[in-house]
């Protein structure tokens, strides 16, 4: 089996690190996007704002919208190039086995 070259070794490493930093604020703008999706199908997108506010970033105590969609953006970004190095890291050493 052959050793990680020091490229995928640091990918792995910052993917691992990455990960657990992006997840929440993902899963807020997921949750939220399609709750408030839902709400405006079915004509109740006036009682559900807040969480609209939240899929942007403020978070009442925190308003984070200037920089929240481009975490998110920048996130999702480095997550599928890491993801995909890793991927076809893994494709490479199963041929060679």
């Amino acid at each position: 089996m052959k050793l990680l070259t020091p490229l995928s070794r640091r990918a792995r490493q910052l993917h691992r690190a990455l990960v657990p930093l992006v997840l929440l604020p993902l899963l807020i703008t997921l949750i939220t996007g399609v709750g408030f999706q839902i709400a405006v199908q079915t004509g109740n997108a006036d009682e559900w704002e807040w969480l609209l506010a939240l899929h942007r970033g403020d978070f009442a105590i925190v308003n984070l919208e200037s920089v929240y969609v481009f975490y998110n953006g920048l996130s999702v970004l480095f997550l599928l190039a890491s993801g995909t190095l890793l991927w076809l890291n893994s494709g490479r050493r199963n041929r060679e086995n």
